[in-house]
């Protein structure tokens, strides 16, 4: 940690130096279970299912013989990749091989294997912690009915996507001499991009997110007011008579118009500083995580829930169904881009490696008193924190 920061120094905060064990540890665990499942196991998570419990994934209905072994060789194999890179091991040449490894195996397990129980699951977990307690309404026997074994899988595997993205990003910056927490490299050019060129992208960002749902919101609140948009009357007539099925999808539209909403804070002052009309904080700061977490999570599980009407791109029931979903993948790109943009201005000095601190919006008064101390501990933190860089690490004024 750079000496002109103090503080204490949270598990969390220490991701670089424990993502790659993290990684290594799921993927172990995930290599056993398909020894197990290999060797005539129950549970496997993709095996053949009834209706009711099947999923959305592009691997569901994989043959138990076909999927074992593949899962038992690829955990094992990603064990290893993650342990060498938790190490900071492999040549110039092997160490391209496993960040490519690293980041195909994120983006499977995060966007390609999953379906919509993600997005679901964080639309619906305020219900479903109230239905916990109350038990399910309707024709479900209860909770299980709804994060069964298959969906839960799909959970799991979306974790060890994260795990494996954050492992794969440390060890990339850290090969290329960067800071693991930062990603800056050392150097006038560490801060990268400009804040009117991060904004200016993030203008663009912003507008994508907000016309891609556009489609799925229009639809549902057609068929929420009588009109059969993308269906045929004979299914709008059925969800009219499913009790609450109409109002969902109106939720899930007004959900989804708010969330246009907040997207443009990424973009905006109030998204920085709490404007007035948030009496309790008007004029502070807003911290970045607030908006950079959940914003993240969003645009990460839009995207899976997208690509799965693609890989079940079925019309007999109307193109309103399926088709205006599938946006929701650029939908996902876009937010995630505009989130990169608000994360890299409002980003300040990097506590680790005393880099930055340039203008970063609404913590430039945290900056204001911590800058001048790293100023003038600069070289010896960033020597403190990678003596590889010898005499290049400096701080640029």
């Amino acid at each position: 940690m750079s000496p002109g920061f103090k503080g204490k120094i949270r598990w969390w905060q220490r991701w670089p130096a424990w993502s790659g064990y993290a990684a290594a540890g799921w993927s172990s665990a995930y290599a056993m279970l398909g020894v197990y499942w290999t060797a005539g196991g129950d549970g496997f998570p993709f095996a053949p299912i009834d209706d009711d419990h099947k999923t959305g994934s592009i691997l569901e209905g994989l043959p138990v013989g076909v999927g074992a072994p593949l899962m038992a060789a690829l955990g094992l194999l990603g064990a290893g990749v993650a342990l060498a890179m938790a190490r900071g091991a492999g040549s110039r040449r092997q160490s391209a091989t496993m960040i490519t490894f690293g980041w195909i195996v994120a983006a499977s397990l995060t966007m390609i294997i999953p379906d919509y129980t993600l997005i679901a699951l964080l639309a619906f977990a305020p219900l479903l912690l109230v239905f916990a307690f109350t038990g399910v309404p309707g024709p479900q026997d209860g909770i299980g009915d709804i994060l069964y074994w298959h969906r839960n899988n799909l959970i799991i595997l979306f974790v060890g996507g994260l795990l494996w993205a954050v492992a794969t990003l440390a060890y990339q910056r850290r090969r290329r001499a960067a800071c693991q927490h930062c990603g800056r490299r050392y150097g006038p050019a560490g801060d990268g991009p400009s804040q009117r060129a991060l904004l200016r992208w993030g203008r663009w960002a912003v507008v994508i997110a907000c016309l891609a749902p556009l489609p799925y919101e229009i639809t549902r609140v057609a068929w929420f007011f009588g009109h059969p948009l993308g269906v045929s009357r004979e299914f709008l007539t059925m969800m009219q008579d499913t009790n609450g099925m109409l109002g969902i999808g109106l939720g899930c539209a007004i959900a989804s118009v708010l969330g246009g909403v907040l997207t443009h804070g990424l973009v905006s002052r109030w998204g920085e500083i709490y404007p007035r009309w948030i009496w309790f904080r008007a004029g502070r700061p807003v911290p970045p995580a607030l908006a950079i977490v959940p914003a993240s999570l969003v645009a990460v599980v839009l995207i899976p829930a997208g690509l799965m009407m693609l890989w079940d791109l079925e019309l007999h029931d109307g193109w309103g169904l399926r088709l205006p979903s599938v946006p929701w993948v650029l939908w996902g790109v876009a937010l995630g881009a505009a989130t990169i943009t608000y994360h890299l201005r409002r980003r300040g000095a990097c506590r680790h490696c005393g880099q930055g601190g340039g203008a970063a919006g609404a913590d430039s008064d945290h900056l204001r008193s911590a800058i001048p101390q790293v100023r003038g501990a600069a070289t010896d933190s960033v020597r403190h924190a990678h003596p590889e860089t010898s005499d290049q690490g400096r701080l640029p004024r």
